[in-house]
């Protein structure tokens, strides 16, 4: 089964959902409610065991993380509330398992933020909820953030690699210090400007030593002007030198020529 083809997983969507529509609609009652629930919860249960396979197979698969989304939120739409709360309990277990397996897995991020908050709304309609997961996260993060050591390490070992997944997990972590980002969107919970601005610096900093002897790094060109244009936004200043900037496009332009058009459009957009 190729989990690419999205038909699939919308025609499995139709299915499930008219199932669950003459299940719902049985004969009223205590007993029948319950035999109800016991059905739909068994149904989404197997579903999500059958994706395992497949997820561990294409972690990186958006279909798939999707489809899981959609399951949970039609046990949230079906099933008491202290059910669902055990489901998603074990969804937040499960991705927990899957960033430990491979904690550049972005799609995992994303995923867990929302199950997180998912898991938040239902304590708080519970009222079971006396503090936030927070927390819980933040110390979560800290510890999966430790491992990226091992990643920076990676990039000093060889700028130039021509496996670009370092380089693209590398800027899925950056863009979290973007203007207007939340703990509820971001991985850097509750840093301040100031706290940002320190630690784009620094990387700034960590890229111009990392520059000298890969000058043919187009990576490290490219991330130097968005850390630049991060900087700029938190702080309605360049970080560098105006000079530096625009030889840093040049550099882009030169060395990555396909994709002249955008370092072009680039460029009028940071010098209008």
């Amino acid at each position: 089964m190729n989990p690419e083809y999205f038909t699939i997983w919308n025609y499995r969507r139709l299915l499930l959902r008219s199932f669950f529509e003459n299940t719902s609609s049985s004969t009223p009652g205590v007993e029948a409610d319950s035999n109800k629930y016991d059905i739909i919860q068994r149904y989404i249960t197997e579903d999500l065991g059958f994706l395992l396979p497949l997820l561990r197979k294409f972690p990186k698969c958006y279909w798939i993380w999707n489809y899981r989304l959609w399951l949970l939120a039609e046990a949230t739409r079906l099933l008491p509330s202290s059910i669902v709360y055990q489901l998603w309990q074990k969804e937040l277990s499960l991705v927990g398992k899957m960033l430990t397996l491979d904690s550049r897995n972005f799609h995992g991020w994303g995923y867990r933020r929302q199950v997180v908050s998912a898991l938040e709304e239902l304590a708080v309609a519970m009222g079971s909820m006396s503090t936030s997961m927070t927390e819980d996260e933040f110390a979560y993060t800290t510890k999966m953030i430790e491992k990226l050591e091992l990643i920076q390490r990676a990039l000093w070992a060889d700028p130039d690699s021509k496996d670009q997944s370092l380089w693209f997990y590398h800027q899925y972590l950056i863009s979290n210090f973007r203007l207007g980002s939340t703990h509820d969107q971001s991985l850097m919970i509750n840093l301040s400007n100031e706290d940002k601005l320190v630690y784009l610096k620094t990387q700034v900093e960590d890229l111009l030593e990392m520059l000298q002897g890969a000058e043919t790094s187009k990576w490290i060109y490219q991330r130097l002007i968005e850390l630049s244009i991060m900087s700029k936004s938190l702080d309605s200043r360049w970080p560098v030198k105006v000079s530096d900037l625009e030889t840093w496009i040049s550099k882009l332009l030169e060395l990555d020529p396909l994709r002249k058009g955008r370092w072009q459009d680039l460029r009028k957009q940071m010098f209008p």
